[in-house]
């Protein structure tokens, strides 16, 4: 099996439709290997070129014991060297977490030799969503401080979006968590820490516009038009012209304008 470049480089790669359109095949698979709980599987698979997909003619099928359990993602199954009818072997894993329905992720290794999983049975993916938040939050946080820890332009473009000990891309998930609570004015006031702290990041460029839009969004929540209209004119102030026109907050101010 012939790989292209890109694929040499990241040879582990997760499969696509474990739950949606290949669903019913992995939790049988999940069944007949009698996974628990928190289960693992890995095994020999085989894929396979399907040029009559309707979705994709470029489409690569991946077969556990005869049957489809996936596929590879669209990008690497055009990429791949592997002609209709053919079929190549390559090692398959499976992680499951049986809740009030079978949650799972699976991935396939194209590399030679032994697979170099990035999950393992002892360190499995995030399959829940507060496990996916969780495995969000700490892979910025762990970016954030490995860039603190390095000199040059890009540690102090870091420094220079701190806020209170944090940056401000590690707000994201408290200021969800806050606004999910009903802490509105405590989200707010977060917001408006990370929109100060991104301005500072900038550097003449638009500033990251999430911040923006949430506190825009509890803004209207709170009754507060003036400070919403306020928070969006703030936004496009800093903005170059030239990234004003079709940007989320432009369009939104000129609907709550309109209005």
């Amino acid at each position: 099996m012939v790989l292209s470049v890109s694929l040499q480089s990241h040879p582990c790669l997760e499969v696509a439709g474990t739950t949606t359109f290949a669903k019913d095949a992995v939790t049988a698979l999940a069944n007949r290997k009698a996974l628990r709980e928190r289960g693992y599987y890995e095994s020999e698979a085989q894929l396979q070129r399907e040029p009559d997909n309707p979705v994709d003619p470029h489409a690569v099928a991946i077969f556990v014991d005869g049957e489809k359990i996936g596929c590879l993602p669209s990008y690497a199954a055009k990429d791949l060297a592997l002609p209709a009818g053919a079929s190549e072997p390559v090692r398959y894993q499976l992680h499951v977490l049986r809740e009030k329905k079978l949650l799972a992720k699976a991935y396939v290794w194209l590399g030679h030799g032994e697979p170099e999983w990035q999950f393992t049975a002892q360190n499995p993916p995030a399959l829940t969503s507060t496990e996916r938040i969780n495995s969000s939050h700490s892979e910025k946080t762990a970016m954030v401080r490995e860039a603190l820890q390095g000199r040059g332009e890009r540690a102090q473009q870091f420094r220079r979006g701190m806020v209170d000990g944090v940056h401000y891309l590690e707000l994201v998930e408290p200021i969800k968590q806050l606004k999910r609570e009903g802490r509105l004015e405590e989200a707010l006031n977060l917001c408006y820490k990370a929109i100060e702290a991104a301005e500072e990041d900038a550097g003449g460029r638009e500033s990251a516009p999430w911040y923006t839009e949430q506190a825009a969004i509890v803004h209207r929540k709170l009754g507060q038009r003036p400070d919403e209209i306020a928070v969006l004119k703030r936004w496009l102030a800093r903005c170059p012209k030239a990234h004003r026109a079709g940007s989320r907050i432009g369009e939104r101010l000129a609907n709550l304008e309109a209005k």
